[in-house]
């Protein structure tokens, strides 16, 4: 048998350099765009963040409007936001909290929205109707009670958190 060296061609040579080159410059392009992917994933969230609201004293069994500002943050962009909610006090005192956003098209909902809508919320878009619990009206557009937000009381102050779907009217 013959021992012979093997040899790399010119061509060849060029082959895998020009692809191990292209290989890296291509890794090196795709790293930062998969981080930029993944990073947000990974980053801890935020939970039971709790926004004061308003005192205690001034709720009644009425329901009311609170505005509250949060901060949201999408990615790496910060931004406040305001929020709003319905909140009254129930007979036993304890405290609902309902999101005004009405769940058939996202329209915001009123209390006691004009004539014929006494005692309950109304959405003027399509005309929906919300029992004084957040429970949709049978036979009007929306089909799942209003959200309420998760409450808490400390110090005679009313703090919010997020809204979660009303599963309990």
């Amino acid at each position: 048998m013959s021992e012979r060296k093997q040899q790399v061609s010119r061509r060849q040579f060029l082959n895998y350099t020009l692809t191990g080159v292209g290989g890296f410059m291509g890794a090196a392009m795709l790293a930062p765009m998969v981080r930029m992917a993944v990073d947000p994933v990974l980053q801890p969230k935020k939970e039971g963040d709790f926004v004061a609201v308003t005192e205690v004293s001034k709720l009644t069994k009425e329901p009311q409007r609170f505005n509250f500002k949060i901060e949201q943050v999408d990615a790496w962009y910060t931004s406040e936001v305001t929020k709003a909610a319905w909140v009254y006090k129930k007979e036993n005192d304890e405290i609902v909290a309902l999101s005004p956003i009405c769940k058939h098209l996202g329209c915001v909902v009123n209390w006691e929205g004009g004539q014929g809508h006494e005692d309950r919320f109304y959405c003027p878009c399509h005309g929906g109707l919300y029992e004084k619990s957040g429970k949709n009206v049978p036979g009007t557009p929306p089909l799942a009670p209003l959200d309420s937000y998760k409450a808490k009381v400390k110090d005679g102050t009313l703090y919010l958190g997020e809204a979660v779907p009303n599963m309990e009217v």
